[in-house]
């Protein structure tokens, strides 16, 4: 029985073949022959005089991506003390699982703790965040977070304006290009004229983590407390009502949050203050909050001391102080 079931297997796949090939073959010569004419479009005059055209254009998005990746690289705070690190090896003769162990990570911003703990950080994370990784409540350490929500909400408002910038820009070609070419090859188009690639997700919040592990490594629990905007805002006044208790000077300042941003942008009328460009003059432009001062020069987050800048002339500006 199972030789008759196995010949007519055989027998069926023999006649779909016979049938399919032809197809299959067509479809081949159908996919090089787009392949010759996509290759023959991007080397021609047409599309060429088309990416000269739009090139400062594409240059500017390109420099706008690249200083939203610099904006991003900004790390968390934590002063715990370095142990260094050890090798996981289980040689036990018994035959148990210990998958939590093997997995078992040791980094500055991971807290290997009890399961009270990792329960408790659950509950009061921006305390437990203090009291493990070492987060100060004091100015030099406000001033550090206000300065990662600065760059981190620049970094949102910029991935709209490069996005919105991208959009216009392909949308000012899009009756020269071939339906085939925006069709099939949209990707290509973009990278052929130049575009370099763009992150538009948010897994650059960094976070700090606390996991537990079971004594035999057979469980374990993790919470992680990302520090994306919403919980960098938050996280700002928790630190400035720990210092106000502290009778400290931050209470006489503003705080970096994003509130205080978007006042200031209208107090200065959505227009840079150095180079007079503006919303309305350019609709996706990103605009920055500077420190006049820098604050590794002693500046303050205090509203005479913060102004709109656009992203090129803060880039340009870094930490140095106008005259």
């Amino acid at each position: 029985m199972n030789i008759i079931v196995g010949f007519l297997v055989v027998v069926i796949l023999i006649a779909l073949a016979a049938y399919l090939w032809p197809l299959l073959l067509l479809a081949g010569l159908v996919v090089l022959a787009y392949k010759i004419y996509e290759t023959s479009y991007f080397n021609g005059k047409e599309f060429q005089a088309i990416k000269s055209r739009i090139q400062n254009h594409i240059q500017d998005c390109n420099e706008l991506n690249q200083h939203i990746e610099e904006l991003k690289d900004t790390g968390l705070v934590v002063n715990r003390t370095d142990y260094g690190t050890a090798e996981y090896h289980d040689q036990s003769k018994w035959k148990v699982k210990r998958s939590a162990l093997k997995s078992h990570q040791y980094a500055p911003y991971i807290y290997n703790c009890s399961r009270t703990v990792c329960d408790n950080a659950r509950k009061q994370p921006f305390k437990y965040i203090c009291k493990y990784f070492g987060v100060k409540a004091d100015e030099e350490t406000l001033e550090k977070f206000e300065t990662m929500l600065n760059n981190f909400s620049a970094v949102e408002d910029g991935k709209e304006a490069l996005k919105a910038e991208r959009k216009n820009i392909m949308g000012s070609i899009s009756g020269e290009i071939p339906a085939l070419i925006k069709r099939f090859s949209a990707k290509k188009l973009e990278a052929n004229l130049g575009f370099e690639p763009v992150d538009f997700s948010t897994l650059y919040f960094p976070k700090y983590i606390f996991k537990y592990v079971s004594s035999g490594g057979n469980t374990s629990t993790e919470y992680d407390i990302v520090m994306d905007i919403e919980n960098l805002n938050r996280f700002v006044v928790f630190l400035s009502e720990k210092i106000k208790f502290k009778k400290s000077a931050a209470g006489q300042r503003a705080l970096m949050t994003s509130k205080l941003r978007q006042y200031i942008k209208e107090r200065d009328h959505f227009t840079c203050k150095q180079c007079g460009i503006s919303l309305e003059q350019e609709p996706h432009l990103l605009l920055e909050i500077d420190h006049i001062v820098p604050v590794a020069k002693g500046g303050l987050t205090t509203e005479d001391n913060l102004q709109t800048l656009c992203w090129r002339c803060n880039r340009s500006k870094g930490s140095k102080i106008p005259a």
